[in-house]
């Protein structure tokens, strides 16, 4: 009796061993994947990104106002933004109706100011003047010609670069751009973007691997589209080879 107590002991400790180890690898499996896939996660960032989001803006201050890092200054700037937008938009004021009145009563406050400090104190009191520095000006018109000449210098190397896939994305987006334009004016183009500039960035620094899992599986889906209208029509365009005559 004692013997077949101890084979029974062995036997459902044999068996007890055998049915944990397919568990035991089932787990490291399981470990195993979760790393494989969040080192698949870390590099298949959005557009191949391996920099943060901080120092894609540029980093420095401009990149803490749209990252939201000092809230009070972010929000001042959404603020003054989202005020011009409904004084001319929603009000219908002008601009040269708005300048040309905060033009003259400044000259009525210093007119004012002026001739009351006179009285008051017995002596002139000088009017602080407003100069706007000539390097600002400048600084500003080279860096419009900049963005102005990067954009032209891209939208010409998608055209003259033979990647049709790339042309296509470009000539779409401009053509979305295109209809939004028709839909509301330049000013509420110029504030959507203003207030996508001021918030996109801070949802996706928040929601970063979602975002990135959610754009991926679309460009697959996207490249999956495109490879079969591939290969089912644009493979079938006779593509023409044009040689060059030879010299004589």
């Amino acid at each position: 009796m004692s013997e077949k107590l101890v084979d029974n002991i062995l036997e459902n400790f044999v068996e007890t061993i055998a049915e944990n180890v397919p568990k035991q690898k089932s787990v490291s499996s399981f470990f195993e994947e979760q790393t494989s896939s969040s080192v698949n996660s870390h590099f298949n960032r959005l557009f191949g990104r391996q920099k943060p989001v901080h120092h894609l803006l540029g980093g420095g201050k401009p990149a803490d106002v749209l990252l939201w890092r000092n809230k009070k200054i972010s929000a001042s700037f959404l603020m003054g933004a989202t005020a011009i937008w409904v004084i001319f938009e929603w009000l219908n004021y002008h601009f040269l109706t708005l300048l040309f009145v905060a033009m003259v009563l400044g000259m009525l406050v210093q007119f004012l100011w002026l001739n009351f400090a006179g009285l008051f104190n017995r002596s002139p009191s000088k009017v602080p003047r407003l100069v706007l520095p000539s390097e600002l000006f400048v600084n500003i018109g080279v860096s419009v010609g900049n963005l102005v000449n990067q954009a032209l210098g891209f939208l010409q190397d998608v055209s003259c670069g033979g990647n049709l896939k790339q042309l296509l994305g470009v000539v779409a987006s401009l053509w979305v751009a295109a209809v939004i334009g028709s839909w509301c004016n330049f000013l509420t183009v110029l504030y959507v973007g203003f207030v996508a500039a001021h918030t996109l960035p801070v949802l996706y620094e928040k929601y970063e691997d979602q975002v990135d899992s959610f754009v991926n599986n679309l460009f697959g889906q996207f490249q999956n589209q495109y490879q079969n209208l591939d290969a089912g029509w644009l493979s079938k365009i006779p593509k023409g080879k044009f040689k060059g005559k030879k010299s004589e």
